[in-house]
C-alpha cells in the first residue's frame, strides 16, 4: 500500500510542479513582454500565443521572441561603425536636417560626403559589378548574405571567390544560418580548401542565446578593398542575379558605391564579422591603409544606417516616420513585402489626405502569399484615403526604396514590413544629394510602367475563408 500510495502521489505531483512551473514562467514572460519595447500589434500577438496556448507559446516565445538582446548590444557596442579623423562636411552640414538628426540619433551614422553612387537597377547589372568587383580587388572582397543559393549564380560566385582567395587576396564570406540552412558545407569547401574564410551568422543549433533563432542577418553587403561596396536587396542567387537574362527573375535594386560610405559599411561588415567569429576587430582593421576611409570619391552625400538587435534604438523605422511626416509633395514606397504598423499607416493616410502624393508599389503576386493577404487591409485602407497603389504584373518585385520630395531617398536590404523594421539585421543608405535621389526616381518611374492598379472598388473579400486569411494574416503581420 505504501508503495502505490507513494507512486500516485508521485505521479500527481510531477505533473501538477510541472503545471505551476509553466504558469510562473508564462506570468515572468508576460511581465518582460510587456516592458519591452515592442509594436502594441506584435505585443498582442505574442501575448495571445503565451495566454490562450502556453505549451506552444512559450516555448516559441523562448525560442523566437528576442528583439533586443543586452548581451548582443554589449559584445557589439564596441564595434559600431566610425570613421577615423575629423567630421565628414556632410556631418556637419546636415546636422540640422530633421531626417538626418532622427537617425544619428536613432544609433545610425551621420552623412558623409564625398561618394559615388552608380545604380544596379537589375539583376544582370547587379551580378556584372559584384564580379568585377570580386575580380578587381587587390586586398579583401567582403560578402555578408542573407541567402546564397545552391544554383549556378551560387556556385559561380563561390569559385570566383576560391579563384581570388588562392591569388592571395583576403576572402571573407559570412551568412545567415537560417537563409543558408539547406547550404551544405561541400558547397563552400573549394573557397575553404583555397583559403578562404567562412562564417555562419547566430547558428539556431546550437542555439547562441535565448530568442537568437529569430534574429536573422538580412543585410547584403559586398565591400572590396574597404572603400568600394555593393549594397541592396540582392541576395546571391539565380532569382536575384546571373550573367545573363533570365526571364523569371525578380525585379530588384541596389547600387554600388565608392567613398567613405563604402568605407562605412565595411565597418558594419566588420562588426558583424567579429561578432560571428569572435575574431578581433582590430585585426581586421590593421588591414584597412590610414585615413584610407576618408578619400573622396565624388560629390554624393550618403548616411549608412545599420539597424537591428545590436543597435539600441530603431534607425531605420524612425527615419521612415520621419520621412514620411516631414514630406511636403510626394511620398513613394517601393516594397515586396507592405505591412506597417499603426504610426507608418497612419502617416501615410494624413499625408494623402493633406493632399500629398502618396504611391505605393508592391508585387502583384509575391513569394509569400500569407504576407499578400496581410496587405490588403492595408493598401485597401491607402486607397479608401486617395492614395495610388500599383500592382507590379511581370513577376515578382524585390525592390526596396522610399523616395520622398524627390530630394530623399532610402534604399538597402529592409522591406517595409514588421520583421525588417523592428527584428532584423538590416541595411539601409539614405541619400541626401538631388541627382542621386532624382535618378532613384528616374527608376522608379521606369518601375511604374510596368505596374497597373488593383481592379477599382476592390472591397473586402466577401467569401468566409478569404475574408478568415486576411483576419489571421493579419493577426499574425507582427510575427512574420
Amino acid at each position: 500500500m505504501d508503495e502505490t500510495l507513494e507512486t500516485t502521489i508521485s505521479h500527481g505531483l510531477w505533473p501538477h510542479l510541472f503545471t505551476v512551473a509553466g504558469f510562473i514562467l508564462a506570468v515572468f514572460l508576460v511581465a518582460r513582454l510587456v516592458t519591452e519595447k515592442r509594436q502594441p500589434g506584435n505585443t498582442l500577438a505574442w501575448l495571445l500565443g503565451i495566454v490562450l496556448i502556453p505549451y506552444v507559446g512559450v516555448p516559441l516565445y523562448l525560442l523566437f521572441g528576442g528583439r533586443k538582446l543586452r548581451r548582443i548590444m554589449a559584445r557589439k557596442s564596441r564595434l559600431l561603425p566610425t570613421l577615423p579623423g575629423p567630421a565628414s562636411p556632410a556631418a556637419s552640414t546636415f546636422a540640422q536636417l530633421p531626417v538626418a538628426r532622427t537617425v544619428a540619433a536613432s544609433g545610425a551614422c551621420a552623412p558623409v560626403a564625398g561618394n559615388r553612387l552608380d545604380l544596379l537597377t537589375n539583376g544582370e547589372e547587379a551580378y556584372a559589378a559584384l564580379e568585377a568587383g570580386i575580380n578587381g580587388a587587390r586586398e579583401s572582397i567582403h560578402v555578408t548574405t542573407f541567402i546564397l543559393g545552391r544554383d549556378d549564380t551560387g556556385r559561380r560566385l563561390v569559385r570566383l571567390l576560391a579563384r581570388r582567395a588562392r591569388e592571395g587576396v583576403k576572402v571573407r564570406l559570412l551568412l545567415d544560418a537560417v537563409g543558408c540552412m539547406f547550404l551544405s558545407r561541400d558547397f563552400l569547401h573549394p573557397l575553404r580548401e583555397a583559403g578562404g574564410e567562412v562564417q555562419w551568422f547566430m547558428p539556431v543549433i546550437p542555439f547562441t542565446s535565448r530568442g537568437s533563432a529569430n534574429l536573422r542577418s538580412h543585410r547584403k553587403i559586398a565591400v572590396f578593398d574597404h572603400a568600394t561596396a555593393i549594397v541592396g536587396g540582392h541576395n546571391l542567387a539565380r532569382e536575384y542575379m546571373g550573367p545573363v537574362v533570365l526571364k523569371k527573375r525578380w525585379a530588384d535594386f541596389g547600387a554600388r558605391i565608392e567613398g567613405p560610405a563604402a568605407a562605412l559599411l565595411n565597418e558594419v561588415f566588420i562588426a558583424d564579422w567579429c561578432f560571428a567569429s569572435g575574431q578581433s576587430a582590430d585585426h581586421l582593421h590593421a588591414e584597412i591603409p590610414v585615413a584610407f576611409a576618408l578619400q573622396p570619391r565624388g560629390a554624393c552625400d550618403l548616411q549608412v544606417i545599420a539597424s537591428g538587435p545590436d543597435v539600441p534604438g530603431d534607425p531605420l523605422y524612425e527615419g521612415i516616420v520621419a520621412m514620411i511626416q516631414g514630406a511636403v509633395h510626394s511620398i513613394v514606397v517601393i516594397t515586396p513585402y507592405f505591412i506597417p504598423d499603426e504610426v507608418l499607416l497612419r502617416s501615410l493616410i494624413v499625408k494623402t489626405r493633406a493632399g500629398r502624393e502618396v504611391t505605393v508599389v508592391v508585387p502583384a503576386r509575391s513569394n509569400h502569399p500569407v504576407t499578400d493577404f496581410a496587405r490588403r487591409h492595408y493598401l485597401r485602407e491607402l486607397r479608401r484615403a486617395g492614395a495610388k497603389v500599383l500592382l507590379y504584373r511581370p513577376g515578382m518585385m524585390h525592390s526596396k526604396a522610399i523616395i520622398v520630395d524627390d530630394t530623399l531617398a532610402l534604399f538597402g536590404s529592409a522591406n517595409f514590413d514588421l520583421r525588417s523594421l523592428f527584428v532584423n539585421f538590416e541595411i539601409g543608405v539614405l541619400v541626401h544629394t538631388t541627382p542621386e535621389v532624382l535618378a532613384i526616381r528616374a527608376w522608379a518611374d521606369r518601375l511604374m510602367t510596368a505596374c497597373e492598379p488593383p481592379p477599382a472598388g476592390q472591397p473586402r473579400p466577401t467569401r468566409f475563408w478569404s475574408g478568415l486569411a486576411e483576419d489571421l494574416s493579419r493577426l499574425l503581420a507582427p510575427l512574420l
